[in-house]
């Protein structure tokens, strides 16, 4: 889809850097909003992939607010960063149940538009072909609850049941005008599991001071542990990481890799150094001034002996309706009837504004790997006719970020904060 011929504003990163400071301005927004003592996981690669499909019928100053979001400087930037990565540019594999030992990751998307709407060709070119979206006619006007009904089957489908809903009663109705939906779906194998029976109960410090009893895994190998100025790095390693897989949840799609980097995917855990650290870390990470880097030095990348260590077991779920969330974060426009410029998405006379966006995600972590799921589903509505030194301990008993990251590319899959790993929401 070919961008108006009228100045941009200027944005420095690209759809592919872009991703990272996205989801660490999400993380801190997120984290602010659940509060002291709660957990927090989502998916920013999931958001990312829901608001740049929207952008592809944005035009105007609603457009420039996508783009200064997502750090990108074009609609055509977003499309490449979708077909690229990492959904278009994985391996593929032939056993979907993970008994080879690599990573899977399944990535589905999808549009629900009213069948007396008719889209533009050039969006449904750039769903289709960028974003691998299904297009698929609906009759909101007379059976939106049976279309929103559809929806929450197709996420429950797409995450192994583990998200059976994404849209809300009431969120789905006669004035509806499109639904874009994605899912993903990961489940990897630590490269060397934890033994079970070396997992005790231990004690969680929380941030108001007080203290849980919760399952902490134990290893005596060595660890890629980096230690900075306030806090410490752990990256996990996934097993087989250079035979990952990437589906199309609907028909099984395997893309062919495009780029000499194979992925590898880690999970990464940020543990600060105070037992309170965690509002600094992720001010820290979150701000403009500190550039984290996914692929760089950050991350560590050789093993280190270690003395003590211990991490717990946890599963956690989230659920929002991010549109505060996201007009904190400056995209503001898109969700006004009067100022929302999405003339690229239809051709007839309707004007469409951004109803809701939601956000679905669930991790658990254990001795033998991850398994973690997330879901995204855009609302878009008819405007109505009104308006390292050598030996190292890692102990993460007190609050911590963790990341689940595809180290070539930097694309951050999942992303959440461990506040007590005995809360599961």
């Amino acid at each position: 889809m070919e961008d108006e011929a009228r100045p941009r504003k200027k944005v420095r990163r690209t759809a592919r850097s872009g991703l990272t400071p996205f989801a660490l301005r999400l993380a801190k927004q997120l984290s602010d909003g659940v509060g002291s003592g709660n957990n927090l996981v989502f998916s920013p690669l999931s958001i990312y992939r829901a608001l740049a499909l929207v952008a592809a019928g944005a035009g105007g100053e609603t457009l420039d607010e996508f783009l200064a979001l997502l750090g990108a400087a074009s609609r055509d930037e977003l499309a490449e960063f979708a077909r690229g990565m990492p959904a278009a540019s994985a391996l593929a594999d032939d056993d979907r149940s993970g008994s080879s030992g690599g990573p899977i990751v399944a990535f589905t998307c999808g549009v629900w538009y009213q069948n007396t709407v008719a889209l533009k060709p050039a969006y449904r070119a750039a769903a289709v072909e960028s974003y691998k979206a299904k297009m698929r006619a609906a009759n909101f006007l007379e059976k939106a609850e049976k279309v929103r009904k559809e929806i929450n089957k197709w996420v429950s489908k797409a995450t192994n049941e583990l998200i059976t809903s994404i849209l809300p009663k009431g969120s789905v109705h006669s004035e509806t005008a499109l639904v874009l939906a994605n899912a993903i779906y990961f489940k990897g194998t630590w490269s060397t599991p934890f033994v079970k029976e070396r997992t005790v109960d231990k004690e969680f410090h929380r941030l108001d001071g007080s203290c849980v009893r919760a399952p902490f895994m134990h290893s005596t190998e060595d660890q890629f542990i980096k230690e900075h100025d306030g806090f410490k790095v752990l990256k996990l390693p996934y097993r087989n990481s250079s035979a990952s897989a990437w589906y199309d949840v609907d028909d099984d799609w395997g893309y062919e890799q495009q780029s000499d980097e194979r992925p590898r995917f880690s999970m990464c855990i940020f543990l600060p150094d105070a037992r309170d650290g965690l509002p600094g870390l992720v001010d820290k990470m979150a701000s403009s001034s500190c550039s984290f880097q996914l692929r760089g030095r950050h991350l560590p990348t050789r093993r280190v002996k270690v003395g003590k260590f211990w991490l717990p077991k946890f599963k956690l779920s989230y659920s929002s309706q991010m549109n505060e969330v996201l007009k904190a974060m400056g995209l503001e426009a898109v969700f006004s009837p009067h100022e929302a410029d999405l003339s690229n998405m239809v051709e007839d006379d309707d004007e469409l504004y951004m109803d809701h966006v939601f956000h679905k995600a669930v991790v658990k972590v254990d001795e033998e790997g991850t398994e973690a799921e997330a879901s995204t589903a855009c609302t878009i509505r008819k405007v109505a006719l009104h308006w390292s030194p050598v030996t190292m301990d890692f102990i993460a008993d007190h609050p911590f970020v963790f990341l689940v990251v595809e180290e070539a590319s930097g694309a951050v899959v999942f992303m959440g904060q461990v506040l007590d790993p005995t809360r599961s929401e």
